[in-house]
């Protein structure tokens, strides 16, 4: 082995200076913008960042958002305003908590606050900097919007209505079946989540459904959208806003690890599925209609090649199960507690639906408490604790407040839904909050007083969730169904935790187990069994 007395000095010299190059220079230039950002904090007229929370050096905030980090941003918000600033690592993040802010910035200004940050591990190991949600606002971000809206805007979706029929059927059939008509009580995770897993199977590939519940498919997707939830959370990941750790090799980051796992793992899985696609078109063998057909016959007027179009269907594929499912299992988790919020909806149904034909689409409009039960689902266990970041492209000062270019600004969701002057006690679950609500959310978030707005689940602005459409459609369908033909009851010895979830990103419940005890005799005729 070659020592160091062994080493010329010019050798011993370069090793020195690859030492430095390799290690001391990333520290450096760390440092530096730090410095730099932090100095940058008024405008050229005086005005300073918005108030916050301190923070330690290198770090910032990181550490107290660390437990129930939604929790700790309420209190900021109470004692800072509702717009403050707090620095992760060496980025400053805006908090927002408050629907006229967020229409001011967001909306009024979309063009400037409509871009991302590209964080390390959602935006360059997860997706490689091609998933919608993550690129800036740019062209390649607007040719993926255009395409992603072909398929989920209200007139596609309705093209697709059979098939969420279709999937909702089946779905409370399964509920039946595997709970032997209420005998048994049930997990319904996997049934939640293939439910829309089958749907976006047509939207996305144009393929058959999954039959079989337990089928390692719907496992696997379930695994991909967990993991992706886990993985990518807004102020999860310290990697993301300290840059030295994104020098350390992956066997000593366990986050970059799974980060690069993800990412082959969904181009193992549905990046296969489109490349099935690909070769059924060259075989000229008929597709329906999907996602991936279009984006295979548009990718040379596009100029998108394999990763883009993979990592577009990837995301369609996480999205869509994840966030139908997860407000499926937070309505199964809540309701079991309020017999009587369950007893008030059963007879909303019997009267304008009866016992003789499931529920549909047409009915929504004349049954407002449970039109308003869905919403009140989704304001006070809101799988989205965290609007997806935004970032602004220019300096903008706002009431007096300088929010510099490249600042990372968020809708702080759950403070906004737990404003107690916007809603009255509220960590009670009380659907009577929207009974005169009859807008759907899609049409809700256009709203010209966002005060009005009834949540903000789907986001808001330009970056609006495109797939509003199909997760109302969804939730609706597999909600109003479960009504129903069940009463949901918690299982003796078995509570429900209301407090713990899984996810950093998105959220949906700890697993757990109800009871589902058919309303009627008429449940198993109409469902067919």
């Amino acid at each position: 082995m070659l020592s160091v007395q062994d080493m010329s000095s010019d050798s011993f010299s370069t090793l020195i200076c690859g030492v430095l190059l390799v290690v001391v220079l990333p520290v450096v230039s760390h440092l530096a913008k730090m410095v730099w950002r932090r100095k940058r904090l008024v405008d050229d007229k005086g005005n300073q960042i918005p108030h916050g929370p301190v923070g330690l050096p290198i770090i910032g905030s990181f550490y107290s958002l660390m437990s129930f980090p939604e929790l700790k941003l309420y209190e900021w918000a109470q004692k800072f305003g509702s717009i403050y600033s707090m620095w992760l690592g060496n980025q400053l993040f805006v908090v927002i908590s408050d629907p006229n802010v967020v229409k001011d910035l967001l909306v009024s200004n979309g063009a400037i606050f409509s871009s991302r940050k590209e964080m390390y591990v959602k935006s360059k190991l997860v997706f490689a900097g091609r998933g919608i949600t993550t690129t800036p606002y740019d062209d390649k971000w607007k040719k993926h919007r255009r395409l992603g809206s072909t398929w989920l805007h209200k007139p596609a979706v309705e093209k697709y209505s059979n098939t969420l029929d279709d999937e909702a059927v089946v779905f409370v059939q399964d509920l039946y079946r595997h709970s032997k008509g209420g005998n048994v009580p049930i997990d319904i995770s996997r049934h939640a989540a293939r439910y829309p897993f089958n749907n976006m199977l047509a939207i996305t590939f144009g393929v058959p459904p999954i039959e079989d519940v337990n089928d390692p498919f719907v496992a696997e997707a379930i695994r991909l959208a967990h993991e992706f939830m886990n993985t990518t959370g807004p102020v999860h990941n310290l990697i993301d806003f300290v840059p030295l750790l994104q020098y350390l090799p992956s066997f000593l980051s366990p986050m970059k690890a799974r980060g690069k796992k993800l990412h082959n793992d969904l181009i193992a899985t549905y990046g296969k599925m489109l490349l099935e696609v690909e070769e059924r078109l060259k075989r000229q063998e008929p597709v329906p209609d999907c996602l991936a057909k279009t984006v295979l016959e548009s990718k040379e007027e596009l100029g998108l090649d394999q990763l883009d179009m993979a990592m577009l269907c990837a995301i369609f594929m996480i999205a869509g199960v994840f966030t139908t499912s997860s407000v499926v299992l937070w309505f199964s988790a809540l309701i079991p507690a309020y017999p009587e919020i369950q007893a008030k909806a059963h007879e909303e149904l019997d009267r304008v639906v009866g016992r003789d034909r499931l529920p549909t689409v047409e009915d929504e409009k004349d049954m407002p408490y449970i039109h308003a039960l869905i919403k009140e689902v989704e304001r006070c266990r809101n799988p989205f604790w965290l609007g997806t970041p935004h970032v602004n492209t220019h300096d903008f000062t706002y009431r007096g407040q300088f929010i510099p270019k490249d600042s990372v600004v968020i809708i702080n969701t759950y403070t906004m839904h737990h404003d107690p002057q916007r809603y009255p006690d509220p960590h009670t679950f009380n659907p009577e909050r929207y009974i005169d609500d009859s807008t759907m959310s899609s049409a809700s978030a256009n709203l010209s007083n966002p005060l009005e707005r009834d949540h903000w689940m789907f986001g808001a602005g330009r970056r609006i969730c495109p797939g509003m459409w199909l997760a109302e459609r969804e939730v609706y369908l597999a909600i109003v169904r479960m009504l129903w033909a069940f009463r949901l009851e918690e299982i003796p010895g078995e509570p429900i935790d209301l407090k713990e979830y899984d996810g950093a990103s998105g959220r949906c419940p700890v697993p757990f187990r109800v009871k589902l005890v058919p309303r009627h005799e008429n449940v198993a005729k109409v469902l067919g069994l």
